[in-house]
């Protein structure tokens, strides 16, 4: 079949259709809807078919955008599954939590005059679609070496890891802590998001592929890491970054001032039942909540209290709207439903009451100033506009670094001074640390940063491997 390549110019830029205010503010569900059939197709065909893709080259895992589109515009939608699956492990999910207007999106030739492709949308779709008919990955060819790998972490750099590993002909064994797979896409991203029958079905697609699965078992404390060396052949470790970064204020350990990631970790067991020691689920229900931070992790923090049924919900930010880190769309969906954002204002200080509890936050007007070494603007403090916030519930959202992993150190993995998983360099293959056998990517490598970045490195270090494997 022909295309249209003028379809652009005749069919606008769609999004999927929300679901009502009152719904979403009032339940954990999917805020999106599903396109329909003919709208995926009318969307995908918008897509020009560029020689040189720019949306290709801005997405971490290389996806072939525009040949799933156009096998999407035509309905074949089994081979633009299959094409999704060739450079991405978890597609469904990219195409949910994906800031795609910072990536592919963004980078879309029709972008700025005409509205860019809806890519992420429609990878949901052809997803989800080929699901529910029945398709599934094809292993049918592989032939199997012999060889086995431990995967060290069943978040997204985990998950790409064995999913090139068991394509080629390794069995991958995955271990993890908790109870089901996915680490912050199962219990850190809310599920108004994602929503986690999408992590159980990919389980049992990993799973019938021939990924293992040895779940609740930590590492370090359940399974002791030098007999994973001794039994396996090579090693990934990807333990993403879970230790919150702190502000450095008076009062911080005031109570009624949570951490992002616990509040939103306690909010996820709590909704679907888990069990995970340690965790505490916080109700905001009534409350006066202020968010610190920027970010999406900020976002999430903000709509789940939202849903949670706070009196009223407030993000302050140092920066000014357009230098936050935090996707656009979900800025924009966090406004919808209720959240306040104040720009330009630096906290200094939790002020208590005389039992300690948090009454609010001081903080400072900045204005924007020159850019820092990341090329972004710097926030400025202005003297003499310093103020109170007042809350009876503070939430510290600014970003995570990996946590300390003493069995690591002790096999001879090296470490920055940030506690990242040292890689690389020299004559090491890429991803391979200072250990011939142990491999490391995703947050624990890099630092936090997008599910899409951590599937890309999982991946590349599990090409690495191959070729360690192979001697």
């Amino acid at each position: 079949m022909d295309q249209n390549v003028f379809q652009f110019l005749e069919v606008e830029r769609v999004d999927p259709q929300k679901k009502s205010l009152r719904t979403r503010i009032t339940t954990f569900r999917e805020v999106y809807r599903l396109f329909t059939d003919n709208q995926m197709r009318l969307q995908a065909n918008r897509c020009l078919g560029c020689g040189n893709p720019y949306c290709e080259w801005r997405c971490p895992v290389h996806n072939h955008i525009p040949d799933w589109l156009k096998l999407a515009g035509e309905g074949r939608i089994f081979e633009a599954a299959e094409r999704c699956h060739l450079t991405n492990s978890l597609p469904e999910v990219c195409g949910r939590v994906c800031p795609q207007d910072r990536l592919c999106e963004g980078a879309c030739t029709l972008h700025d005059e005409y509205g860019a492709v809806t890519i992420g949308s429609v990878e949901k779709y052809l997803v989800d679609t080929a699901f529910s008919l029945g398709w599934r990955p094809d292993l049918s060819r592989v032939i199997y070496s012999g060889k086995r790998a431990a995967v060290i972490g069943a978040g997204p750099a985990g998950l790409g890891c064995a999913d090139v590993l068991v394509r080629n002909g390794i069995r991958p064994t995955v271990f993890d802590r908790y109870p089901e797979i996915g680490g912050l896409l199962t219990f850190g991203i809310p599920e108004f998001k994602l929503e986690k029958d999408v992590m159980v079905r990919r389980r049992q697609v990993f799973a019938d592929m021939g990924v293992e699965f040895r779940l609740g078992r930590e590492v370090g404390t359940d399974i002791a890491f030098a007999d994973l060396l001794a039994e396996y052949d090579a090693v990934f470790v990807a333990t993403g970054s879970y230790r919150p970064i702190s502000g450095g204020f008076a009062n911080e350990e005031a109570s009624g001032v949570y951490r992002a990631l616990a509040y939103l970790v306690g909010t996820v067991c709590h909704e679907r039942g888990f069990s995970w020691p340690g965790t505490e689920y916080v109700s905001l229900r009534g409350r006066q909540v202020l968010v610190l931070g920027g970010g999406d992790t900020a976002m999430d923090c903000l709509r789940t209290a939202i849903r949670q049924g706070a009196d009223r919900v407030r993000c302050a930010y140092r920066r000014n709207e357009q230098n936050m880190p935090g996707s656009v769309r979900e800025v924009a969906n966090a406004r919808d439903e209720g959240v306040e954002f104040l720009w330009n204002l630096q906290p200094r200080a939790m002020i208590v009451d005389g039992a300690g509890r948090v009454t609010g936050v001081e903080v400072v007007k900045t204005e924007m100033g020159p850019p820092d070494e990341r090329g972004r603007r710097r926030p400025l403090e202005q003297e003499g506009t310093e103020h109170i916030l007042e809350a009876d519930a503070v939430i510290l959202a600014f970003g995570f670094t990996p946590e300390p992993t003493p069995w690591l150190e002790a096999a001879g993995v090296s470490f920055d001074r940030r506690g990242r998983i040292v890689v690389g360099g020299g004559a090491r293959l890429p991803y391979q640390s200072g250990v011939d056998k142990i491999f490391a990517g995703g947050d624990a490598v890099r630092g936090s940063d997008l599910v899409v970045t951590a599937i890309a490195e999982g991946r590349q270090a599990a090409e690495a491997m191959l070729t360690y494997l192979e001697g």
